[in-house]
């Protein structure tokens, strides 16, 4: 830990002594004590050199190395003070408005404050002349500065040169697994694999560090990963494992807006109508769970509460114990290796160092970073180092890890590797956040010569070499491909604890995840050397004035409602996060925080903010909601900011758009609202946005709609020209009839990638200056990718020469000719969307003439559009997916479909007028094929049966359709799924041949006779009948041996069901309101019950005249049933007090059932009851009977008028038997 300490003490003395150097140049009457306070510094880190340098290092070095490092803090903490009193001056003198500012403490008793700082620093030089004085006495001498290592920015930059540029590419092909990638792929989509089981389960086993987070998340990406799965889910487990906090994490990922559901059946619930009908896939990462029951229990659920069809598990564990619980398919091993790009000299040794590697990708990783920096002589170290002699291997990759750390050539950069152990692991990590609180500690130094660089530009380099360095992963990017957050592996993780200074409470400066008693606990001679504190405690007031030296407090987990005024004794903070709280007003006290870098408010409803929030002139970033009543006032002040991700122009004082002249440091993305407010050029002018030159992302928006502000508007926008390097721009609501000339002349947009014009409703003329001063063809936006046009009715021209335009979409216009002026010289365009041109009648034609890259072709919502011109599918060759949906007069589409080899998806929707799909011969590359709510086309394309990659097939509401064109095998078809079809009379012919068919859903075709054999369905594994009239003749179903979900219901002519027994992976079955069916299915009544995973059963609404319920066996293991009644029936199905495992009971329809019986006692597991549609009955079982049920969450009665009556709260006959269940519904009445 020594060196840890020697690295951090170093950068920290550096820092330090740097600041007295400046300060020098400032003080006034203690000058003598600061040049002492200088020189000790450099004499004691002549010796640190030594220390650093030092073999087998003694404890007396240890510990003088530590006490130089709480020096150096106090030290730096003097310095800072002194500096904070020249930022409060500062903002006196703006305050009163003077001019002479030569004698600092005219206004601050300058006796008193000279003496303070004197002796502050004096009691410093004193204690750091006694440290050096010990230094000889522990064998430490001062060295020459020549064996310091490089720490100037120079080398940090030399260094990011040699390691970034080589391996800046993503993580999936700096390690490749194709082979194995490819196998598990094709495991978990083969259907035959799922013969034996009834939720498969695929381990991928391995220590730390092997790949196995990697080669899961390869698997997850995996294009036909994406295309076999409906719903893909990640989730990382890690410890405690716990049922209902996964099952809740699924469902958070499904719909976020569910996060926070307490009751486990109530998550149940909501999954099984999130998940309904889909096939899902869902990854647990990093398990550690050996205890089968819990396991069971989390399987139990998901299948309890979703028709799986086939999902899957993929489990990713370190523990061989763990994968033997889990496993249902064959184990994954993440083994194998990319090899390095090795020069022929050193191809000997790379070869027997990636042998080392023993295919363990983070290492692989880490020291092909590393090596790429070095030559040969490197090379050798590497292959001879002493870590390949470690017998443990997770010991042997953290070696690797500290290698590469050791090779990080700034100090500062260690540092800030270090401080990354703040974060928990998997936590993922906001890269902007992270630089901003390395710049908070103090960890980014500008190099002298560096004039033109900031601290965040430092920051933005010590990430990219962290990342590619291979110190974080799993990075996230923006749709500008530009990196916003990361993680890092939990073994990097474990690095970056072990190399940080947290050593016992005399040596504590950060904590993270730190409740307020434990803060408390800390010694009061300790806790000011608290640089940094991550809360998640509460009433923080009475502790924050002893946090002296904070340089970060996060507050964004502590549970507050209130900021204490105390905040502003913090006169160190540089960082302060107070998002997500329920606090309405800040102290005026926050305004004394000079030093303040960032401040985060997001998420933060407060009333106003305070007009001392202007005294922040040290502020960089600030971050809060957008609210045209609450925005800040004097906010030009604030003549430091780089960061304000929007402005609100005001009309009262402080609120004017000339606030943004005085914010010349803006980077990054700038959005300006109420653009109304600026009365004309003149005052535009005053926001010199044309001289901020960092900002890449710029958005215009006006409101309201101001038909009388045209030239306004437009003179407005001419005096908002924009900084040239500007790479994005948004316009909207502008009510100008045409654009500024800096919108039509080429000077200004060379690096303008994606222009967004929505609702300017009066521009009429986008076109480029006719006359150039000088000579040839200037293009307006040569590097533009992506252009949006929307509501822009009157516009009736545009630029036509968009060398690199990649995207374009014309969205809500009333003419369609933007469309023909700007596609038809593309030669680039890969992406167009035409939607709600409301007068357009034909697409033009040669409108994409010059293009050959066409991948997806979107038309929508065009009410008057009668035809597509034959020649677009000529021009197309390349198209992959095509769209065309809510184009109601649109009666055929032209022929040359069968031109297009490379479309995958083809969906047709809500053209109600459509008579024909021309569609001759086979499309080769399609996979999905969907005509929904077409009610005048006759037939579908003749040419569907020759689609020989067709996976999946849908038709809905296409109420002509009587047959569907294929009699011949399609091999890849997965899923057909057919609704609303009134005149389809039969299936297919060829259907039996589909040997690869999945899932087969027949809904509302009320004509269609199912007389299907199913003889060599054996991949089928749902198969769903509903509201069928005609006859259904369910032949050879037992052969059908992958089934997992049968479901047939309203079918008014199903007669009989034939036996099920072979039906072994059957989960759920559905039989109900079959009105002429007598009897259950013989495997339910059988004694020899083969039904063994079956666990979710809905049955009844048999043939009216029976009696009674139709006899079935005890099924044990179920655990979701629900009978159908019919008018006759006057008790329920006396077995059904023996399914013990039922956990959801749903009573439909019993109209002749007037209570309950007792024996619902013996259901000691149910958790939800649902009775419904059963006008007669009065009486629930006895309360004794009710409370056997302690299991019970929820109860909902529907339509049971006399029930209902006597179920009101609190004086109804029935409400004390279910008072004390924790959700109670009757109709929409809910009680919790």
């Amino acid at each position: 830990m020594a060196e840890v300490v020697t690295f951090g003490v170093q950068e920290t003395l550096r820092k330090v002594t740097s600041l007295a150097a400046q300060d020098l140049s400032l003080v006034w009457g203690f000058e003598g004590e600061v040049t002492k306070l200088r020189d000790s510094l450099s004499m004691a880190r002549a010796v640190l050199r030594d220390a650093e340098q030092s073999k087998g290092r003694t404890e007396a070095v240890g510990m003088w190395v530590e006490k130089l490092e709480d020096i150096a803090h106090e030290a730096d903490d003097v310095l800072d003070e002194y500096r904070y009193e020249l930022l409060r001056r500062k903002v006196e003198v703006q305050k009163q408005m003077k001019k002479n500012v030569s004698n600092f403490f005219s206004l601050h008793n300058p006796i008193a404050f000279r003496l303070k700082m004197a002796h502050k620093i004096t009691k410093v030089n004193a204690a750091l002349e006694n440290l050096n004085n010990k230094a000889a006495g522990i064998g430490l001498v001062a060295r020459s500065s020549r064996f310091e290592p490089e720490t100037s920015h120079r080398g940090v930059a030399l260094l990011d040169r040699e390691t970034v540029s080589s391996f800046a590419q993503d993580e999936k092909y700096i390690v490749g697994r194709e082979e194995v990638v490819s196998h598990i792929v094709t495991t978990l989509t083969n259907s035959s694999n799922y013969q034996e089981n009834y939720l498969s389960v695929m381990p991928i086993v391995g220590m730390g560090g092997l790949g196995k987070t990697t080669l899961a998340k390869s698997i997850y990406h995996h294009r036909e990963i994406s295309r076999h799965f409906d719903k893909k889910i990640w989730i990382c487990v890690s410890t405690p494992f716990k049922v209902k906090k996964i099952l809740s994490g699924i469902l958070e990922k499904l719909k976020p807006e569910k996060a926070g559901i307490r009751s486990k059946a109530t998550i149940c619930e909501n999954l099984q109508e999130d998940l309904k009908g889909k096939q899902y896939l869902v990854v647990l990462d990093d398990v550690w769970n050996d205890d089968p029951q819990k396991w069971d229990n989390l399987i139990s659920c998901l299948l309890s509460v979703k028709d799986t069809q086939g999902s899957t598990i993929i489990v990713t564990t370190r523990s061989v114990t763990v994968a033997s619980i889990v496993q249902t398919l064959p184990r994954a091993f993440p083994d194998g290796s990319a090899p390095l790009d090795l020069d022929e000299a050193q191809e000997r040794i790379g070869r027997d160092i990636a042998k080392k590697c023993a295919g363990v990708p983070l290492v692989a990783k880490v020291l092909g970073s590393m090596m790429r920096s070095k030559k040969r002589d490197g090379w050798k170290s590497i292959q001879k180092s002493t870590i390949w002699d470690l017998q443990e291997e997770e010991q042997r990759i953290l070696s690797v890890l500290k290698l590469s750390f050791d090779e990080l050539k700034s100090a500062s950069l260690k540092q800030c590797f270090a401080y990354c152990s703040m974060f928990i692991k998997d936590f993922t990590i906001e890269k902007d956040d992270l630089i901003q609180l390395w710049m908070a500690q103090g960890l980014l130094h500008l190099s002298p010569t560096s004039s033109n660089r900031e601290m965040e530009d430092i920051g933005n380099e010590y990430f990219n070499i962290l990342l590619h360095n291979s110190f974080f992963q799993d990075v996230a990017k923006d749709s500008y491909n530009v990196i916003t957050h990361c993680k890092m592996h939990d073994l990097v993780h474990d690095l970056a604890e072990h190399v940080s200074k947290s050593m016992g409470s005399n040596g504590i400066r950060h904590m993270s995840q730190i409740s307020t008693s434990l803060l408390q606990e800390i010694p009061k001679r300790s806790v000011h050397r608290l640089r940094s504190v991550f809360s998640n405690g509460e009433d923080l007031g009475n502790i924050l004035p002893s946090l002296k030296g904070l340089r970060i407090l996060s507050l964004k987990k502590a549970d507050i409602d209130e900021l204490p005024i105390s905040i502003g004794k913090l006169k160190h903070l540089r960082y302060l996060d107070i998002s997500k709280k329920k606090i309405k007003l800040l102290p005026q006290s926050i305004g004394k925080l000079y030093n303040l870098q960032t401040l985060r408010m997001d998420d933060l409803n407060l009333e106003e903010f305070p007009k001392e929030l202007q005294n922040l002139i040290n502020l960089r970033h600030v971050y809060f909601d957008k609210d045209p009543m609450k925005f800040p006032v004097d906010m030009g002040r604030l003549s430091n900011l780089r960061s304000l991700s929007f402005f609100i122009v005001g009309k009262e004082r402080g609120r004017g758009i000339e606030e943004l002249a005085g914010l010349k440091h803006l980077k990054g993305e700038l959005s300006i609202y109420d653009l109304q407010h600026v009365t004309d050029g003149d005052e535009a002018k005053k926001a010199k946005l044309a001289e901020k030159t960092n900002i890449c992302k710029l958005r215009f928006e006006w409101q309201g709609n101001r038909s009388s502000a045209i030239n306004i508007d437009r003179d407005v926008l001419e005096d908002l020209k924009p900084p040239s390097e500007l790479e994005l721009l948004e316009i909207c609501k502008f009510s100008g009839d045409k654009f500024p000339s800096w919108m039509m002349s080429g000077y200004l947009f060379a690096a303008l990638k994606r222009l967004t014009i929505d609702k300017a409703r009066y521009l009429i003329e986008w076109t480029e200056i006719a006359a150039w001063p000088t000579e040839g063809t200037i293009v307006l936006f040569p590097r533009l990718e992506e252009l949006l046009l929307r509501n822009c009715d009157q516009l009736t021209s545009a630029p036509t020469r968009f060398p690199c335009l990649q995207k374009l979409e014309i969205d809500s216009m009333d003419s369609g000719m933007p469309i023909s002026n700007i596609s038809t010289h593309l030669t680039t365009l890969t992406s167009l969307i035409i939607k709600k041109i409301r007068r357009l009648t034909c697409l033009p034609e040669g409108m994409l003439k010059s293009n050959k890259n066409l991948s997806n072709l979107e038309i929508k919502d065009c009410p008057e559009l009668t035809c597509i011109v034959d020649d677009v599918y000529g021009c197309c060759a390349s198209l992959e997916e095509l769209r065309i949906s809510k184009c109601p007069n649109l009666r055929t589409l032209p022929d040359g479909l069968h031109t297009l080899l490379s479309l995958r998806k083809f969906i047709i929707d809500n053209c109600k007028s459509l008579e024909c799909i021309p569609v001759t011969y086979g499309l080769t590359s399609l996979c999905e094929f969907s005509v929904w709510f077409c009610p005048q086309l006759p037939s579908l394309p003749e040419g569907l049966e020759y689609c020989t990659s067709l996976q999946m097939l849908t038709i809905r509401k296409c109420s002509k359709i009587s047959s569907i064109p294929i009699t011949q095998g399609l091999p890849f078809l997965r899923e057909i799924k057919i609704s609303w079809c009134a005149q389809l009379s039969s299936l297919p012919s060829g259907l039996e041949y589909c040997t690869s068919l999945q899932k087969l859903t027949i809904e509302y075709c009320t004509s269609v006779e199912f007389v299907q054999t199913l003889h060599g369905f054996t991949s089928l594994r749902q198969l769903s009948l509903y509201r069928i009239s005609g006859k259904i003749l369910l032949s050879a179903l037992e052969s059908c041996t992958s089934l997992e979900i049968l479901s047939i219901s309203y079918c008014p002519n199903l007669e009989t069901i034939p036996r099920l027994d072979s039906l072994t992976h059957l989960r759920k079955l559905a039989i109900y309101e079959c009105e002429v069916l007598k009897s259950v299915p013989s495997a339910l009544a059988s004694s020899h019950y083969s039904l063994t995973r079956l666990i979710k059963l809905e049955v009844g609404g048999f043939w009216k005249e029976l009696d009674s319920f139709p006899a079935f066996h005890v099924i044990p293991q179920l655990e979701e049933l629900t009978l159908y009644g019919w008018p006759k029936l006057n008790s329920l199905p006396e077995q059904v007090q023996h399914f013990t495992s039922l956990t959801y009971l749903e009573i439909y329809s019993f109209d002749g059932l007037e209570a309950l019986p007792e024996w619902l006692r013996n259901l000691t597991s149910l958790e939800c009851l649902f009775i419904s549609m059963s006008k007669n009955l009065m009486y629930l079982p006895t309360i004794e009977a009710m409370q056997c049920l302690t299991k019970l969450q929820h109860i909902h009665i529907y339509h049971c008028p006399l029930l209902k009556e006597r179920c009101i709260k609190d004086i109804g006959p029935e409400w004390h038997k279910i008072s004390h269940i924790s959700t109670i519904r009757v109709d929409r009445v809910k009680w919790s």
